[in-house]
């Protein structure tokens, strides 16, 4: 396929983001985006987006089942597709909390994939914990960025949280024709 500056491979996302598990409360809904290196070009889809609050009642995992159909083209590896999530929760005053970030690298080899990304959220001195006890709220990543670049994320003091259970098929056209190789 002929594109702008030339012809491109084709790598296809399709999938859902499944729901969420481990996590302390219920009433969850998960905001993400997919980030990618210069040399890829959005073809279709979107690449980010927000899920509905799942509140399950009797249940350990909140349900999304949100859909995921993004189509790219590229010159190459460099810069393959990454998953940032952002889990929050939501009380019933619908106030809104951050539960955790999780990033993953979307798989390169062709096929569908069952995926589980564990998450994370800052933990904040000892005053902003126990704040966060009583009022809710907590540390939050000034930037988002953070979440899948930079050795930034490593200095971080943090807590583990629940994980994000992910169904993605991945399809490549075109990589032979065009030499990428995975």
């Amino acid at each position: 396929m002929a594109q702008e500056g030339g012809a491109m491979a084709e790598v296809h996302i399709i999938g859902q983001i499944v729901g969420a598990s481990g996590f302390p409360q219920h009433s969850l809904f998960c905001k993400w985006g997919v980030h990618t290196g210069g040399a890829w070009k959005l073809l279709s889809g979107v690449v980010e987006g927000q899920t509905q609050v799942d509140n399950p009642q009797n249940e350990e995992m909140a349900f999304w089942s949100h859909p995921i159909d993004i189509h790219f083209a590229t010159k190459g590896l460099q810069g393959w597709p990454k998953l940032h999530l952002q889990v929050w929760h939501q009380d019933s005053f619908g106030r809104n909390e951050l539960y955790g970030y999780g990033f993953l690298h979307i798989p390169s080899t062709p096929g569908t994939h069952s995926l589980l990304t564990p998450t994370w959220r800052p933990s904040g001195t000892w005053q902003e914990q126990i704040s966060q006890m009583f009022v809710g709220g907590g540390p939050q990543l000034k930037s988002p960025s953070l979440i899948y670049g930079g050795a930034d994320r490593y200095r971080l003091q943090t807590t583990s949280m629940g994980q994000v259970h992910l169904e993605l098929t991945v399809l490549h056209r075109n990589f032979e024709r065009y030499g990428v190789e995975c």
